[in-house]
């Protein structure tokens, strides 16, 4: 019986583990539903998200494409009304085929709707990008990206290319609006990752990078371009020079390249590049002596040494226009060369505004190794008047020293013998002492006589250096001898009009030892009489405006007006041959000269170059006196005007803008002849290479025929036409990104007034009078296929994939209609 009870008990016992283990079980497969509809829960709940996420994209997409359709839709409108306009272009009215604003703007124009992307006008940085956010009328609301909202005409905006690539492209006729914002976007993006070269057809705009980049300009850079088809590489210069060449090899037709920019912009280094280049290809291997691709190549460091300063937009202007002349054989290679120089500004000699700088030259000598400036008994530049009225003596990154050994260097390469050289440098000390001689009242009646001591030393060491008589120099400064029928009067000069004679001594010196170092380069080189074709390089200053402008801007402008109507001219003819290539008619557009500007300016008789002539003959004629006849010939001329409150300044209309004139020295620096008694002490010298300077045959201020500066300029320019005219033209346009000439600025603004000054926005608006945005047709069906993808099916021809294109949107709008 005890038995059985404990039996009971251990069943009893198995009984209660066997239904605490079955309720456990239960316990924890409940527990494990929980979990599972827990983790079921948040699946479901993250599967709803991404769902929404996937919608809320959806619907982005579908805006997205829903505004990139409306963009390709703006886009087409210029595709469209181009291919419309052309049906209809006879019956445009003449004068809105001539002006350049309303052709930009029709260029432009597309229907822009909110959320399109666009440039809208700033008065900050010229052009910024925004949306459009609302439209009422002619009205557009914009949000810039600046975070500010403006409103503005629809005339002042345009639309933005979305699909342009980040960097830009490399040339501009590839953008898909032509217009004024998207040709600045594009320089600035390639500016930023430092391509400073970019194509507008076949025009190449060179932005200064104020930075060295030699890996550019290399040997192995110019191999790379040798032969290569034009826009094959990246935009060069040395892909310009290399098409010149080709061109001149192949179809034996002479070649010009036309570098332009304001002070600044790069201009001479481009002219650099490009004879580099000329003398890499038509190069001649020798044993020994100097090529003439050596020697051209050396002219620049002496031109630059006598012929370039600093001034307030650049360290290292040429105050000079210069082209080159390179001479080839039928081979190729190059056999002769000359060089032309026009308008040395002579002024700076005497006259230099802070913080600007006189001729390097004179630097060189002052910082020249000490046996030399002993010998020529020079000092501290600080010391001398024609250099210490600016405060600015030294250059970043330039050393005088060095700069006067190399040039030394140069002219032994361009064959200047050293007693030559020596006879250069004593001419100018020879002027920076003359610049220390000062003036006070003599004895006589309105006489004068050297100040002091120390003006009487320098007119003794400008004698010695001139190797004339001291007296002889003191005289020609001081007095004036009047012939008459019956006698020969002597006149003293006031010491003011004797400071006066002693700068137009200064001047006419320099101006001809100048002329001096370019004829040596010229008769060192030699030109080719039997040279059959020629590339030439023109080196010439931009348009300038400035606060003060005088005579050499007006003979600078003049210049800058006559090459725009060349480069005109020439823009009109490629456009002519692009839509002969193409077989479209394009007889409607009209050509726009600035031939009224020319003949105001250079007209004879009647216009201002002549009655300055005729001024400056009469004896009693003052700038104010020309200034009335000015106003009284052209008060009714459209380019021509009057400043109100000014008794003797006016204003000429030029293609680049208002540029207003002061007369003060107008008339003297026309004047072009060498004071009778300054001419006949340089004449006595006992150097032979300064009496050179100015022959005794040459006709003085006594002769019966007047000779001006104006008119001689003239005639320069004209012969330099029609050389320009007898080659086929390639341009580099130069542009200065920045005034202060540090890298990575880009100022919009200031670019853009270089572009138009530069002609590259005349370029665009003759573009933009017929068809201004061009695409290949694959490329057309590519981005606009969106539009209409039925009319792509089952054809492979392009040709008529646009057609297809082109019609099915005409019937589209026939149909809104």
């Amino acid at each position: 019986m005890a038995l059985a009870i404990v039996d009971l008990a251990a069943l009893t016992a198995l009984s209660f583990q066997i239904v605490g283990a079955i309720w456990e079980g239960r316990r924890k497969e409940e527990e494990r539903r929980e979990k599972t509809k827990k983790a079921q829960k948040a699946l479901l709940c993250q599967l709803n998200q991404i769902d929404f996420s996937i919608f809320q994209r959806k619907i982005e997409l579908e805006n997205q494409q829903l505004v990139l359709k409306r963009q390709k839709e703006a886009e087409f409108v210029v595709y469209r009304s181009d291919f419309e306009r052309n049906e209809s272009e006879a019956d445009r009215d003449a004068a809105e085929v001539s002006d350049p604003v309303k052709l930009l703007k029709m260029a432009a124009s597309v229907s822009l709707g909110v959320g399109s992307l666009v440039w809208a006008e700033d008065s900050d940085t010229a052009w910024i990008d925004g949306e459009v956010v609302a439209v009422n009328g002619e009205s557009i609301k914009v949000l810039c990206t600046s975070g500010k909202t403006v409103v503005l005409k629809a005339s002042n905006v345009y639309p933005k290319d979305t699909e342009a690539p980040p960097c830009g492209v490399d040339d501009m006729t590839k953008l898909a609006y032509l217009h004024e914002p998207g040709v600045l976007h594009n320089l600035r993006c390639r500016y930023d990752i430092n391509e400073i070269y970019t194509y507008t057809g076949n025009i190449l705009i060179a932005v200064n990078p104020f930075r060295k980049l030699p890996h550019l300009y290399d040997n192995h850079m110019m191999a790379q371009y040798k032969g290569a088809a034009f826009g094959e590489l990246s935009p060069h210069p040395f892909a310009v020079a290399d098409a010149a060449y080709r061109q001149m090899i192949n179809e034996g037709i002479s070649q010009s390249i036309l570098v332009s920019g304001e002070s600044g912009a790069g201009k001479t280094e481009s002219t650099k590049l490009l004879m580099q280049y000329l003398a890499y290809m038509g190069g001649r291997a020798v044993a020994e002596g100097r090529t003439v691709e050596q020697q051209v190549l050396e002219s620049n460091p002496v031109l630059e040494a006598f012929g370039n300063a600093k001034t307030v937009r650049n360290n290292n202007s040429s105050r000079f226009g210069k082209f080159v002349e390179i001479q080839f054989d039928q081979r190729g290679k190059i056999s002769g060369a000359a060089i032309r120089t026009y308008l040395l500004e002579r002024s700076r000699v005497c006259q230099v505004s802070d913080p600007e700088r006189n001729y390097h030259c004179f630097y060189m000598l002052c910082a020249a190794p000490s046996e030399d400036v002993q010998r020529y008994k020079l000092g501290n530049p600080r010391t001398f008047h024609y250099l210490n009225q600016s405060n600015c003596y030294e250059l970043d990154g330039v050393d005088d020293t060095k700069e006067y050994i190399a040039t030394r260097r140069a002219m032994d390469v361009v064959g200047i013998s050293s007693e030559e050289q020596d006879a250069i440098f004593r001419v100018v000390a020879a002027i920076l002492h003359l610049g220390n001689i000062k003036f006070a009242k003599g004895k006589e009646m309105d006489s004068s006589v050297p100040k002091d001591e120390k003006s009487w030393f320098h007119l003794r060491t400008a004698a010695e250096l001139f190797m004339c008589d001291a007296k002889a120099l003191e005289d020609s400064l001081c007095k004036r001898v009047i012939v008459t029928r019956d006698e020969t009067i002597t006149k003293w000069l006031d010491p003011e009009s004797a400071a006066i004679s002693r700068d137009a001594l200064a001047k006419v010196v320099y101006s001809r030892l100048f002329d001096w170092l370019v004829d040596k380069i010229n008769s060192s080189i030699g030109q080719d009489p039997n040279s059959k074709f020629l590339i030439g390089v023109l080196d010439i200053y931009g348009f300038e405006s400035f606060k003060t402008n005088s005579f050499e801007q007006f003979c600078i402008n003049l210049t800058n007006e006559k090459l725009q109507q060349h480069f005109n001219q020439h823009v009109f003819k490629m456009e002519q041959e692009e839509y002969t290539k193409e077989e479209i008619n394009w007889s409607y557009i009209e050509f726009i000269d600035n031939q009224d500007v020319l003949d105001l300016i250079e007209k004879k008789p009647g216009g201002i170059i002549a009655l300055l002539d005729e001024a400056c003959m009469f004896p009693r004629s003052t700038h104010e006196t020309f200034a009335q006849k000015l106003y009284q010939t052209f008060k009714n001329h459209k380019r021509f005007s009057k400043p109100k409150l000014s008794r003797s300044d006016f204003t000429i209309c030029h293609y680049a803008g208002d540029v207003t004139y002061q007369t003060e020295f107008f008339l003297d620096k026309n004047k072009d002849y060498v004071i009778a008694e300054h001419q006949a002490l340089l004449t006595a010298s006992n150097c032979s290479f300064v009496s050179g300077l100015v022959p005794p045959s040459e006709e003085s201020s006594k002769s019966s025929k007047f000779s001006s500066i104006g008119s001689r300029f003239k005639q320069q320019l004209q012969a330099l036409l029609e050389t320009l005219s007898s080659t086929e033209p390639h341009y580099i346009r130069c542009v200065k990104p920045n005034n202060l000439l540090k890298p990575a600025i880009f100022e919009n603004s200031n670019v853009l007034q270089q572009l138009r000054c530069g002609g590259v926005m005349e370029a665009i608006r003759i573009s933009c009078a017929g068809f201004p945005t061009r695409k290949p047709f694959y490329e057309f069906v590519d981005r606009f296929g969106i539009l209409a993808p039925e009319v792509l099916d089952g054809s492979t021809d392009e040709v008529i994939a646009c057609k297809r294109l082109l019609e099915k949107e005409r019937t589209s709008r026939i149909s809104d209609w």
